[in-house]
């Protein structure tokens, strides 16, 4: 791309492009435009090579440029590229509801496909409340979910997720949408008990009480929490919280938007962390990224009412199960099974873990947390006394220094303030020592350059 040409295409953004997340007056021609993949790196317009430690957002398990999800793309869309799954099935749908629903834990054998997360998270909560109508419990309406969690931009969806920045602009949301404590266990405020107690699966139950057990449907969690920097449960939690959803009458669902196909190790995060939802809701990892989609996995016990009643569960999106998303899925799980993903992960998350370690003598670090190959490290002030940033420099520091020298230095990660501030890794699957290295090396050089401005 020449000069000119990349200026007439960042000024054609500039004008017509409205970015996600982005600001409006957001300069296009100071932002990488990312023109191709291959493997864990990512390449702009100017030859520039970045190791994409993000996954591109959570998303491409396999990596970049595998040729394989291209040609079941193409192969797909001669043969019929599109055609709904309202009253019709194809074959693409049929098949990899079945193969999603063999891979799912326990009497999860049913496949609602959505186009993303929010529609899958839309979903669960649509499907709770139906269902509760169904077998005569119709005040099951409210939902809970934990501070700061994230769960979808919907309507639905947004009033799940806990993150007031995100919600107020759009305020009044769907009532009855309950937020109670996360498993930040390096701020957990003092209780009184022992350490490792479980206060913050208990505070879910003192929410069912509160609100009253008949009016609560549904339990939304996440095995690895994203939104904060990858806050991980404690030994016990999600038994805990399986057995106060059972006492209560109440749905579990385990939002794996993030955290299924391999992103814990494990095909579901659930499973690393030993709990039965009775709903997992899953996207990104489950095409890598090739084509969107997104599904809600649903057990047995849910269905059977619908079935007995002979009715239709009231929802439906265009696109979902779209033809050569499910072709593309289909060939993403067929890499997971020739390429071992789920053990390649299993096998290197303690390489991973520990390039990262080597950077907690800095003492910017507060705390690396994570799992798999999903991992947070929280930054601080003063890691002693675990004091944060002012407002003011959190900026500063994530905003106006940290995110460009990152890339600079060739490493796309996440630097979030949705919390506490944070840098967020989460690699493809198929990464090694070797970007291990390379993302601790870059890690280290930014951070230290970042206390030398802040006086540390």
């Amino acid at each position: 791309m020449t000069v000119g040409e990349r200026r007439d295409l960042a000024a054609t953004a500039s004008r017509h492009m409205w970015g996600h997340f982005t600001p409006i007056n957001n300069q296009v021609d100071e932002m990488p435009i990312i023109e191709r993949g291959d493997g864990c790196y990512v390449w702009d317009d100017r030859g520039n090579r970045y190791l994409d430690g993000l996954a591109g957002l959570f998303v491409s398990q396999v990596g970049h440029g595998r040729s394989e999800l291209a040609l079941a793309a193409h192969d797909q869309s001669e043969k019929l590229a599109y055609f709904p799954i309202w009253s019709y099935t194809h074959p693409g749908a049929a098949l990899l509801s079945e193969r999603l629903a063999k891979l799912a834990p326990g009497d999860i054998n049913r496949v609602f496909f959505t186009t993303g997360g929010s529609e899958a998270v839309e979903s669960a909560w649509k499907l709770a409340r139906q269902y509760f109508k169904l077998v005569g419990q119709p005040e099951r309406h409210k939902v809970i979910s934990r501070h700061l969690a994230y769960h979808g931009t919907s309507m639905g969806a947004l009033s799940i997720t806990g993150l007031h920045g995100l919600k107020a602009p759009f305020e009044p949301l769907v009532p009855g949408a309950i937020k109670v404590a996360n498993t930040n266990q390096y701020r957990k405020p003092p209780c009184g008990h022992e350490a490792d107690c479980l206060c913050c699966a208990e505070d879910i139950e003192q929410a069912i009480l509160r609100e009253g057990p008949e009016t609560v449907a549904a339990v939304f969690v996440e095995p690895v929490q994203n939104a904060g920097g990858c806050f991980v449960p404690p030994d016990g939690y999600f038994a805990r919280v399986r057995e106060i959803c059972d006492t209560h009458g109440v749905l579990l669902v385990s939002d794996e938007v993030i955290c299924a196909f391999g992103r814990l190790g494990h095909m579901f995060g659930s499973e690393r962390y030993g709990y039965q939802p009775d709903i997992i809701t899953v996207a990104k990892g489950l095409t890598s990224g090739y084509s969107p989609m997104g599904a809600m996995l649903v057990g047995d016990h849910l269905v059977e009412p619908f079935a007995a009643e002979s009715q239709t569960f009231l929802h439906g999106y265009t696109f979902a199960g779209h033809p050569v998303s499910a072709a593309v899925a289909m060939a993403n799980l067929d890499i997971f099974e020739s390429e071992s993903l789920l053990s390649h992960v299993r096998d290197h998350e303690g390489e991973f873990r520990g390039a990262l370690d080597r950077l907690d003598e800095l003492p910017i670090v507060g705390q690396i947390r994570g799992a798999g190959y999903f991992y947070g490290i929280e930054l601080v002030r003063d890691r002693d006394t675990k004091a944060g940033f002012t407002p003011e420099e959190a900026e500063s520091l994530l905003r106006g220094f940290l995110s460009n020298r990152l890339l600079e230095l060739g490493l796309i990660c996440r630097t979030d303030d949705r919390g506490d501030p944070v840098i967020q890794l989460s690699p493809p699957l198929i990464a090694g020592q070797e970007q291990f290295n390379e993302i601790s090396e870059i890690l280290r050089k930014a951070l230290t350059e970042a206390m030398s401005r802040l006086g540390m």
